[in-house]
């Protein structure tokens, strides 16, 4: 009885019948790899290898044990494993996957820039309805007020350096609470994370010296432990993004 069904699966592979075992995986592959090429396109020599992979034997073939047998060409290696296009669209899939893996498993939501928030409703739901892991930094400043703008350029430098770092800016009339926010309190920095206010830093400039840049800020919030370590972008992370583009 055995013997019967094993004979039957081994007709089933030799035959029409379709091919369920890792045999009939491999035969189904090599005609489908056939049927798809552009006739065309395939010399002559590498289409009759082909066939002859896909084709197939019948018992009676004195010479179907050999070629069931035979080891794998040199043609043949190269005809189905050297692919250019389906090798560059792998490796392409394979360094997306990096990538995203690598944002969301190691620094989470990414920015990169300030945003500009205009009223104090935008301002709460900033805060209420970030990820909980994303520090968010809120520069309070009014136009004309000494250091406002110089604080506004270093955050927008930090801001690139920073991407898993949000950071924003409102001006002290747009927030409903102007009157606590006067010209002699600006500008303000506010750093929140979780929703929970975690540090409070006003006067800034006078924290600072006369004329001061985006390290000095830098250094200033690291005093304070508010930054994460700076990502420093590897070449080869580069490469991936520019090929992936």
């Amino acid at each position: 009885m055995e013997e019967a069904q094993s004979q039957s699966l081994e007709e089933d592979f030799e035959g029409q019948a379709t091919h369920t075992g890792p045999k009939g995986v491999i035969h189904d592959w090599r005609k489908f790899k056939l049927e798809s090429k552009d006739g065309d396109s395939i010399p002559s020599s590498k289409k009759e290898i082909l066939r002859q992979m896909s084709s197939p034997q019948s018992r009676e073939d004195k010479d179907s044990k050999e070629r069931t047998s035979r080891k794998m060409s040199i043609q043949e290696y190269e005809l189905i494993h050297q692919d250019k296009e389906d090798e560059n669209c792998l490796q392409k899939y394979r360094r997306q996957c990096m990538l995203d893996m690598h944002q969301k498993l190691s620094f989470g939501p990414r920015h990169g820039f300030v945003y500009e928030l205009e009223t104090g409703e935008q301002f709460l739901e900033t805060i209420e309805k970030e990820q909980k892991i994303t520090t968010i930094v809120v520069h309070i400043y009014e136009d004309g007020v000494k250091g406002c703008d110089a604080l506004n350029s270093s955050l927008s430098a930090l801001a690139a350096e920073y991407p898993t770092v949000k950071f924003c800016k409102i001006k002290a009339s747009n927030t409903g609470a102007g009157e606590r926010f006067s010209s002699s309190v600006l500008p303000t920095l506010l750093v929140y994370k979780g929703g929970e206010l975690i540090s409070n830093f006003i006067s800034v400039a006078e924290q600072l010296s006369e004329e001061f840049f985006s390290g000095d800020v830098e250094s200033f919030l690291n005093e304070y432990g508010l930054l994460p370590e700076r990502e420093i972008q590897a070449p080869e992370q580069t490469n991936m993004e520019e090929d992936i583009e």
